[in-house]
């Protein structure tokens, strides 16, 4: 298993890449942790790091990390070695990529509000009000089922999508190959009708 701080490492770095090291909070880097770990159940079916992300008032937090982060409070965090993210295999920080992408243009804020919405911190959080503290953890399975989502997401906002899918539709429906329980001209219509 990954070190999620060493995961942590990897976003500040890109955050320094990019540019963007002014929005690079450890709130933030929780927020990545989280959806990297979601996006790798929903691809792997098994957790990318063991420590547990919890339910805290501002959206998921892994408390080694945000305990490891907290003295720079809401500043900046510092770039890290690039040694630290050693351990990381190309599949990983493909994901990572992917979420570093999709999410990272997001500031800190932007992106609890987000896991307010979503109904794995929803869960875990119960009935409490929404400052109330709360160490309770947000249930793998959960967090799977969000990366599923997310993932199609990502899918559906990449450039190529429109064209694939209609190349897919259109596919189907120049097929001559019928199911035996749809009767004749139900899936065309139906495709025709999406195509229009």
């Amino acid at each position: 298993m990954i070190d999620p701080l060493e995961i942590a490492k990897y976003f500040i770095m890109r955050a320094y890449e990019d540019g963007r090291e002014a929005e690079i909070t450890n709130m933030k880097v929780q927020k990545l942790l989280y959806y990297s770990q979601c996006l790798y159940l929903a691809l792997n079916d098994e957790p990318l790091f063991t420590d547990q992300i919890q339910a805290w008032p501002h959206g998921p937090v892994c408390p080694p990390v945000y305990q490891f982060y907290k003295p720079f409070k809401a500043e900046k965090l510092p770039i890290p070695i690039q040694e630290n993210i050693a351990n990381l295999t190309s599949e990983i920080q493909q994901i990572l990529e992917e979420v570093w992408q999709y999410f990272g243009e997001y500031d800190a804020y932007y992106l609890s509000d987000l896991t307010h919405l979503e109904f794995p911190w929803q869960k875990a959080r119960k009935d409490l009000p929404s400052n109330a503290s709360s160490n309770e953890p947000i249930s793998l399975e959960d967090m799977r089922l969000l990366g599923e989502e997310k993932l199609l997401e990502i899918e559906k906002e990449h450039p190529q999508y429109a064209s694939i899918f209609s190349d897919f539709l259109k596919a189907a429906i120049e097929s001559k190959e019928k199911p035996e329980y749809i009767q004749q001209g139900e899936v065309n219509d139906w495709l025709n009708s999406l195509l229009d």
